[in-house]
């Protein structure tokens, strides 16, 4: 028994995690990590151990978890291959800015640095990926650097790395509180707000412009009522990047939807012909495919001043929190009169919105990925959790889910990694176990990760887990389609699988759906497993179909009117039919009864060009 004045410094360790609000860490176990192991089991009564499958499961599902709650996260891997697979879930995290911690196993010290099994100088690969990366130099410091890599993470909102040598974990060091955590942890970060004089320069820009936008971001957290009520009061249209959805309600009609290829026709063809951009609260790593399409007054408000002309060069730049400008304009700015901008903007937004309605209200069969949208809507309440893997899913979902401010969802945006859906799902049901959750994978990314199905099974998460299959890498496909050297498709056709065989094979119960009128059975088959507190996989055999490919309509103004034209590369790879003018193109797209051109709208709204 230990001495009752010491304590092992895997358990300390363990206690300074709970100290920090900590309540599961994801990881697998290896040999070089069973110090640690061991404080798990004794300490299990205050801190959950989730073994998943994979450690790169593990990263992603502690980087979905810092997403989702802003909380730290923890994983953890031994040393070796442990190590290296948790790396994609890191890269993940640090693109995001969340704060996740990595716990990694390594050799006792006595054996370090003589070639051992297993061991290799782990610090050089975590060296890029963290903001904080050490490796435990004696078994008292291990408690202490742990709290201070969590003090890291927070600080930077980044990944923060400890290295732990085996036996460390092991050896008896005092027992006495090693935690920094105090009442000023849970004090929001003050930042930085607008000045007068900043906000009437912007005032004065928007005096001298006739077509300007908002491109907000996340950063606008709570804010987007005020920033829709500021919108209604300047009579300047919003457009989004995709990780604000939800943020600002969908139904406002100056909500204009997204840019670049996941976004909407209109969004599109406004921000093209926008003489003023007020990029608010936003990260926009597309801004090389957007904003470089034509010139524009650009104005970026930001609450970290190193993101200035990190996409686009500056004619103003606010160093300020979104809400906070967004406020102080309001109270600085005079209403303005109605604008015919405006209004050609709205309008263009709505015939957009008829045409997603057209695609979502008819039956398919085969089925199509519209009509799973539609359902899974139905079924969705204002507290769902969505866990989104990347690809076409991430298109289909900004464009046909209903997001609200009181939902949350998880992608991993910046790195886009495929695998993120179902490691997703668990961190989210595990954070907000009375939260109905959903995943929703490709059949690629599906297949990358479906081991961890039965890591729901075991922690009996009730999450409904939804792979679109249609047996191809879809949105590499339809990079592809646009390739003109390309005389066909190249590695992107998958072997079909039964996913809801699989899943059987777990003991989880799965529905396959191969035609739209199979769906509603099928979510309420869902509904009814997941409130008896078990996963679902429904297996949805969607078609091949491209969604309307928005990046490939060209717009620019010339001699006073619009010149929409059709991108060349689109379908020229010779696998597809090539189409060269607007017509045929929204034809092709089934809009030739619904959608119009962007100078229809401008026309009907009296705008005039210069």
């Amino acid at each position: 028994m230990s001495n009752p004045s010491t304590v092992p410094a895997s358990v300390a360790m363990l206690r300074v995690l709970e100290a920090w609000g900590v309540k599961h860490v994801f990881g697998y176990p290896g040999g070089s990590f069973n110090s640690t192991m061991s404080a798990l089991e004794k300490e299990k009564e205050r801190i959950d151990y989730i073994q998943v499958r994979h450690e790169q499961v593990g990263a992603l599902a502690a980087a979905a978890d810092a997403k989702l709650t802003g909380k730290i996260a923890v994983t953890f891997g031994s040393a070796g291959p442990g190590a290296t697979n948790l790396l994609t879930g890191l890269y993940d995290a640090r693109e995001d800015h969340a704060p996740v911690l990595a716990l990694v196993g390594q050799v006792p010290h006595t054996n370090m640095n003589y070639n051992f099994f297993q061991e290799f100088d782990e610090n050089p690969m975590f060296a890029d990926v963290s903001v904080y990366c050490r490796t435990v130099m004696t078994p008292e410091s291990l408690p202490y650097v742990v709290d201070k890599a969590i003090r890291e993470a927070y600080k930077y909102r980044g990944v923060a790395v400890v290295i732990i040598p085996n036996d460390f974990g092991f050896a008896e060091i005092p027992d006495v509180p090693y935690k920094s955590t105090s009442p000023s942890d849970n004090k929001p970060a003050p930042q930085p707000q607008a000045t007068d004089e900043e906000v009437d320069q912007v005032l004065a820009l928007l005096k001298k412009a006739k077509r300007p936008v908002f491109h907000v971001g996340r950063g606008i957290r709570e804010g987007g009522d005020r920033l829709i009520e500021l919108s209604k009061k300047l009579q300047i249209p919003i457009i989004m990047t995709g990780l604000a959805k939800g943020l600002i309600d969908k139904s406002y009609e100056g909500n204009i939807g997204f840019v670049n290829r996941a976004g909407s026709k209109s969004a599109n063809e406004i921000i093209d012909i926008a003489d003023l951009v007020i990029a608010i609260g936003a990260d926009f790593p597309f801004a090389n495919n957007v904003y470089t399409r034509h010139d524009f007054t650009f104005v970026q408000v930001d609450n970290d001043d190193a993101q200035f002309g990190r996409h686009h060069y500056l004619d103003l730049g606010i160093w300020s929190d979104a809400t906070g400008f967004v406020e102080k304009m309001l109270a600085r700015s005079e209403a303005a009169a109605p604008s015919n901008f405006f209004k050609a903007a709205v309008l263009d937004n709505n015939n957009w919105k008829d045409y997603l309605k057209k695609l979502t209200d008819r039956e398919t069969d085969p089925l199509q990925y519209e009509q799973v949208y539609r359902e899974l809507n139905k079924i969705a309440n204002p507290e769902t959790v969505v866990a989104l893997d990347v690809g076409n899913n991430t298109v289909d979902t900004l464009r046909f889910m209903d997001i609200k401010p009181t939902n949350k969802w998880v992608i991993s945006a910046l790195f886009a990694s495929m695998g993120a859906g179902i490691p997703g799902a668990i961190a989210a049901q595990l954070s907000y176990p009375d939260r109905q959750v959903v995943s929703i994978s490709g059949d690629g990314a599906f297949s990358m990760v479906m081991q961890d199905l039965i890591t729901e099974k075991k922690y009996h998460l009730p999450i409904l887990n939804i792979v679109t299959s249609n047996t191809t890498l879809g949105f590499i496909r339809d990079e592809q389609a646009d390739i003109p050297s390309m005389h066909d498709y190249s590695g992107i056709d998958l072997e079909d699988q039964d996913f809801a065989m699989i899943a059987n094979g777990m003991g989880i119960e799965a529905a396959t759906v191969t035609k739209s009128s199979e769906l509603p059975a099928a979510f309420a088959k869902a509904a009814e497993v997941m409130a008896s507190g078990r996963p679902f996989v429904l297996n949805a055999k969607i078609t091949m179909k491209r969604g309307f490919a928005v990046e490939a309509l060209k717009v620019k103004i010339v001699d006073g009117k619009i010149e929409e034209t059709i991108d060349p590369a689109f379908n020229a790879n010779q696998a597809e039919t090539h189409i060269t003018t607007l017509p045929d193109f929204f034809e092709h797209y089934e809009g030739e009864d619904v959608l119009k051109p962007l100078q229809y709208f401008l026309d009907e709204a009296g705008v005039t060009l210069d």
